[in-house]
């Protein structure tokens, strides 16, 4: 642990690694707790599956095509935003189980990023980047890009917090009370969906559902209070992300999987907190 600190203090890569935790860990507990109190995981699992699709046709059109502006961000964000809109359509007119809705979107997204990926050249090193994340690999530029979009989902929850809230816990009453409840459930997918994209390249898509859940789910056990349980969960992301850090530097493992593995543990050790 000692060796970790030291070389926060001297390497650049470790600072923006910390600093992207820190910021994404903002969101996590915001749109995590709205996900967890609103049952909604199955959807952001879908979400966070159709990103890779998006980003492997931005990988393919920036490489191949030489489309600069389409970064691999942004088409996660455009495929996201694009995915969240259409299941959250699904699951409130049609008729198809949702279930099976959500798994077509979830095979489908991973399948046709993978076939971008395989045509662009390099794809095997992106490819477990994209599945698996890599904090280390941050850049200035993704530091800005999660500081912006981090600020926009912090200011629309803090602007709408009362919908939220009612669209949570009781979207009957919030429809009888005037408030527009579809609108507000589409932008909480939406917040939903570009929190996927910021924790993307920290965990990767394959588990960015596990840092978007868990942390709130362990806040929830505790708190009474959704404003308490953002709090928290916001907190204990952050803990666990510096942890996970600190725990992959010295034996040299893959940060994404230890921050995983940490957070997974952390929720069962409150499953035995909550039983006594």
């Amino acid at each position: 642990m000692a060796e970790f600190f030291q070389a926060l203090l001297h390497h650049g890569f470790l600072q923006h690694a910390l600093i992207a935790g820190l910021l994404v860990s903002v969101s996590c507990g915001i749109v995590g707790t709205y996900v967890v109190t609103r049952r909604i995981t199955y959807l952001a699992g879908g979400i966070a599956h159709c990103v890779l699709g998006g980003m492997g046709f931005a990988r393919y059109m920036q490489v191949v095509h030489g489309w600069t502006f389409l970064t691999p961000l942004l088409g996660a964000m455009i495929a996201a935003l694009l995915s969240a809109f259409v299941i959250g359509w699904i699951n409130m007119k049609a008729k198809e189980r949702i279930d099976t809705v959500i798994s077509a979107f979830w095979g489908l997204g991973m399948a046709v990023g993978i076939l971008f990926i395989a045509k662009t050249p390099g794809y095997g090193e992106d490819l477990m980047s994209y599945l698996f994340g890599n904090i280390l690999l941050v850049t200035q530029q993704d530091l800005l890009a999660i500081g912006l979009l981090d600020l926009l989902i912090a200011g629309t929850a803090l602007l709408f917090h009362k919908q939220f809230v009612a669209v949570c816990f009781d979207e009957e009453f919030a429809r009888l009370r005037g408030i527009r409840t579809s609108f507000f459930y589409f932008l909480m997918l939406a917040l939903t969906a570009l929190t996927v994209v910021l924790m993307v390249s920290i965990v990767g898509i394959v588990m960015v559902i596990v840092l978007l859940t868990l942390p709130a789910a362990i806040a929830g056990r505790f708190c009474l209070r959704m404003g308490s349980m953002m709090a928290i969960a916001a907190g204990l992301c952050a803990l666990l992300t510096f942890g996970g850090l600190a725990l992959s530097y010295q034996p040299d493992l893959p940060a994404g999987a230890s921050i995983i593995i940490l957070t997974g543990a952390a929720y069962l050790v409150s499953l035995l907190f909550n039983r006594r």
